[in-house]
């Protein structure tokens, strides 16, 4: 049988759902006859203005692009029926969509999700799962409604988290299994073959929205839980610790490292133990934390043997960071 050729309305602003529209734009079965996206906003060093990377691949296309800043207003909710879509995607989009957007289009809206729900619901599903110490997690493809992240699940992808992984490195590899298993659902979807399946509350964790005031790190704790959160904030907003001599806003960013199972033997949390071509050895609450890539205030993401080469005196062995965070 012939998959019927659906009438689709694309919605998402970052990287991770351009990749997905991508996806549906290089299938070519399906008609996509909008993108909708969040108005264009300063990025970057220059806080130049920036069309979001939804818009930049939905105008490759030759995609309508709109870009309201809610649906509050009655003329966006009737500008979106007159697509007359049959389904609309959405991926990281950035907007709560009211019930009276949701059941605009004929078979509802879909939505995108960054773990193998109920287990995180909310806006940082895939940090969450990194700093709990998940050993997996993967996409989920559901029928959306008016809750967070609740409604029936149409298929779901998983995926391992691996020891060294970074929230990048995750985000990366849920953007390759998601695309296709987007396409995949909609074809489900157009030949009535989807099968919604419940969540079970129960079993559901609220991925709350990652704060800065999260980032700076806390020597008392345990090495792999601060490694955990490391990654979780990498990339944004990224884990820093300064010298207990420093002003707060002398950061020194941790971008990388990993945990020892060296126990420290009268050095209070938060001193540094050795500092080497291996990497800075820093105390924890309960045995060591190997610091492998750092960057200095005002400076450039480098390998802790090179940050060593010119300031070996200032992490010499007993220099204490600062272990009262908030991490």
């Amino acid at each position: 049988m012939s998959t019927p050729s659906l009438r689709l309305v694309f919605a998402g602003t970052p990287e991770f759902a351009a990749r997905h529209l991508q996806a549906l734009i290089d299938d070519g079965h399906h008609h996509i006859v909008a993108a909708y996206t969040q108005p264009d906003r300063p990025s970057g060093r220059g806080k130049k203005t920036q069309p979001s990377a939804v818009k930049q691949c939905a105008a490759a296309a030759g995609i309508p692009v709109l870009q309201p800043a809610n649906f509050r207003d009655a003329q966006d909710r009737d500008l979106l029926a007159s697509h007359n879509a049959d389904l609309m995607i959405v991926v990281a989009y950035g907007l709560l969509l009211p019930q009276s957007v949701l059941d605009i289009p004929r078979l509802g809206c879909v939505n995108v999700h960054g773990s193998l729900l109920p287990r995180w619901r909310g806006a940082a599903p895939i940090q969450r799962a990194i700093e709990a110490g998940d050993v997996e997690t993967g996409v989920t493809i559901m029928q959306m409604d008016a809750g967070l992240d609740t409604g029936a699940m149409l298929s779901k992808i998983s995926c391992a988290i691996n020891p060294q992984d970074s929230a990048a490195d995750l985000l990366e590899r849920l953007a390759d299994l998601g695309g296709p298993g987007l396409v995949a659902t909609i074809t489900a979807l157009a030949e009535g073959r989807a099968k919604p399946e419940a969540q079970d509350d129960s079993l559901s964790n609220y991925a709350a929205k990652i704060s800065k005031a999260e980032a700076e790190i806390n020597w008392q704790l345990d090495a792999l839980s601060i490694d955990r959160k490391i990654r979780a904030f990498n990339p944004f907003p990224i884990c820093y610790t300064r010298f207990a001599t420093s002003q707060p806003d002398e950061r020194i960013k941790i971008w990388r490292a990993q945990p020892e199972s060296v126990i420290p033997q009268d050095k209070p949390a938060g001193a540094i133990i050795s500092a080497d071509k291996a990497g800075i050895v820093v105390a924890c609450g309960d045995s060591c934390l190997r610091i492998l890539e750092l960057q200095m205030p005002g400076g450039k993401i480098l390998a802790a043997k090179d940050v060593l080469n010119s300031r070996a005196e200032q992490f010499a062995p007993g220099t204490l960071f600062a272990s009262q965070g908030t991490l």
